[in-house]
């Protein structure tokens, strides 16, 4: 028998002894065996059992001093398993429960934590991102002189910074599609609701961009006015960015506007005479 074969046959022998143990602790009808046990298996990092066992005597520790305590570890036992669905109730449920306690500040950034850690990936829905924000700015609106305020400062950046993102990549799918007008307004809108964004030149641009698209491949009697809306949009960005790396690029979508509107004009002259 090799090296590895041992090496697994030990490690399931291990695991049902364990689990046979668990089990006898688990039928166990001395609570006071049962709280130290879970405590035992909590400090080891066996977070599965401790949390089961503390399931299992809370009936029993309610309104004692213990309450309190394995109450905070119970919420934590979740959190390290990564099932923040659940921990996220039972740190709410904490500062709920125990409003005076000196743990009660920790377990409210825990709950906005806890969102925070549920932020899936730009591409997908960013409600736990939003209420990501919502939950670390109550933190600090309740505790401004929290240590905790500087970084959850820094999460609701990161989670701004998501939401932008998100923001650019519908915009910019909507112009690769070639619905260039949904397009040019959804740019519009990321500068709307990022006015302080680093990028608020580019989000410009790239509206100017979609909306001469959307002028371009209009019929010809839309045109003269969607070009005028390119125009206006151009002279925007000139005040607003004038030392944008963006703006000979501008520029450039201005002067053939202008021209294309000297030969709409043209065209429309010949027709009249």
């Amino acid at each position: 028998m090799n090296r590895i074969a041992l090496v697994l046959i030990s490690v399931l022998v291990l695991t049902a002894s364990c689990s046979n143990k668990f089990g006898k602790i688990l039928k166990s009808k001395d609570y006071e065996y049962k709280y130290k046990m879970a405590e035992q298996y909590y400090a080891n990092k066996q977070y599965g059992y401790a949390q089961q066992l503390f399931e299992d005597i809370f009936p029993y520790v309610k309104g004692t001093t213990r309450y309190e305590d394995m109450y905070y570890k119970f919420a934590y036992s979740y959190y390290y398993q990564k099932d923040y669905m659940n921990a996220e109730n039972l740190f709410k449920t904490f500062v709920e429960n125990f409003p005076t306690s000196p743990r009660s500040e920790e377990c409210d950034y825990m709950r906005a934590f806890c969102y925070y850690k549920q932020s899936p990936k730009v591409e997908l829905d960013q409600t736990n991102t939003t209420k990501t924000i919502q939950l670390m700015q109550a933190f600090i609106n309740t505790h401004p002189a929290s240590p905790r305020a500087a970084e959850a400062n820094d999460i609701i950046e990161k989670c701004r910074e998501k939401l932008e993102l998100k923001d650019f990549k519908s915009a910019a799918l909507y112009y690769d599609l070639g619905f260039y007008k949904a397009a040019a307004i959804a740019f519009q809108n990321v500068s709307e609701n990022f006015p302080d964004s680093k990028k608020a030149d580019e989000y410009k641009y790239q509206e100017i961009r979609a909306y001469f698209k959307y002028a371009e491949m209009s019929y010809e009697e839309k045109q003269k006015e969607r070009f005028e809306k390119v125009l206006a949009e151009c002279s925007d960005f000139t005040e607003r960015f004038a030392d944008s790396k963006f703006l000979e690029e501008v520029n450039r979508f201005k002067t053939q506007t202008n021209n294309i509107l000297n030969n709409l004009k043209n065209e429309q002259v010949k027709k009249t005479t």
